[in-house]
């Protein structure tokens, strides 16, 4: 499995943004090519502009369907024939358009299984709303194509710093309403359930944050923390999730006690993004967990205000790239000892039968317990 190369689905995003830029420079290191088998979604009219525009040196080859895709190459899937206008830095309905074409295709082809991640290039969320994309974003659009009654949660990551939301695309007069402990409890719980099936985390530490200045300063600032976050808490703690806070968000990240989380859960988007984009923009990741598509993006937008000047920094796309393709990898070992456990040693018993059978080694373990429960307090 470890050498199976992985097909990457990648849509171009808004073509008037830096989509394209970021793509060709990323592969134009063919050492990308030993990782994976991509398949860009989009515009052969359009690469080719973006392509002469910028003077890059990265070839791609056209198809016309996914599993024309070759490995060694950069295949670009064509997802309409119409011209596309480009103006470069500018929001048109034109670019929307195109961004939509290439999502919903991709969006189709996933459920045929044609590939294995996507990483999806910058949208721009006013221009490509229409009667068919009524969403604030890529997550929301993604989870209801593709989410089978699964919620999605929104991380941040960037190697150990991992920075996931309760809410997202919302505005801030709408934020205090949209928290609940149900809403806490659900995204902490998506979100550790991430943590150890899509990285690996055996045991995870998750903080929690405050919603208010201070942790609301015992209800001087707010209630939401006593009536709200610290119950969720409690609850998780019930589950046996190790989730710990509430932590104000301004001490939280300036400390530095970040680094002793596997995990954050922020509140709202700008609690959590915005700390997060000043401490590790550059190689970050944008992650959607909880769905059984694995799909990441870069951390940041379409960029209007370098977009055609060749100065697009590609350093976190490539991070979404690899970071897709080790999180598939880290779900296919997870998985595995699940798809075929062993059978039972007895069939047909009776029930008496299997109660003398298992009666003997529970009562072993009961034995044992008392002493194990023990070992916390006495290191405590």
């Amino acid at each position: 499995m470890e050498d199976k190369l992985i097909r990457v689905a990648i849509t171009h995003g808004d073509t008037n943004g830096i989509g394209y830029e970021i793509i060709l420079k990323t592969f134009a290191d063919p050492e990308m090519f030993e990782l994976c088998i991509p398949i860009v979604y989009g515009s052969p009219k359009a690469a080719a502009y973006h392509k002469k525009l910028l003077g890059l040196p990265t070839n791609f080859s056209i198809i016309d369907k996914a599993e024309e895709a070759k490995p060694g190459r950069l295949n670009l899937l064509a997802t309409f024939d119409d011209e596309v206008k480009i103006e470069m830095g500018t929001s048109s309905k034109e670019a929307g358009e195109a961004a939509l074409k290439a999502l919903d295709k991709a969006m189709t082809d996933y459920r045929s299984e044609l590939y294995d991640v996507l990483v999806t290039a910058p949208i721009n969320k006013n221009n490509i709303q229409s009667d068919l994309f009524h969403f604030p974003g890529h997550t929301e659009y993604i989870e209801h194509c593709l989410g089978e009654g699964k919620e999605a949660l929104m991380i941040l990551m960037n190697g150990p710093l991992r920075v996931a939301l309760v809410t997202t695309h919302l505005p801030i007069k709408d934020v205090a309403q949209a928290i609940t402990k149900e809403a806490i409890v659900n995204k902490a719980t998506i979100l550790h359930e991430s943590l150890r099936r899509d990285f690996r985390v055996s045991c995870p530490r998750i903080a929690v944050l405050a919603l208010n200045p201070h942790a609301g300063d015992n209800g001087v600032i707010g209630t939401e923390e006593n009536e709200i976050i610290i119950p969720a808490i409690e609850e998780l703690e019930e589950k046996g999730i190790q989730a710990f806070g509430p932590y104000p968000a301004d001490g939280f990240f300036g400390s530095g006690a970040y680094s002793d989380f596997d995990a954050v859960l922020a509140m709202y988007h700008d609690q959590g993004l915005a700390p997060f984009k000043a401490l590790a923009v550059e190689e970050g990741v944008n992650y959607t967990a909880g769905l059984p598509i694995v799909r990441t993006s870069p951390d940041h937008g379409t960029a209007y205000d370098i977009a055609g000047n060749g100065i697009a920094d590609p350093m976190s796309f490539r991070h979404a790239i690899f970071t897709a393709i080790d999180i598939y990898r880290n779900r296919e070992n997870y998985d595995e000892p699940f798809e075929n456990p062993l059978p039972k040693l007895f069939h047909e018993k009776r029930d008496e039968g299997e109660k003398a059978r298992f009666a003997q080694p529970r009562m072993k373990l009961a034995q044992k317990a008392p002493a194990q429960a023990k070992a916390p307090q006495e290191e405590a």
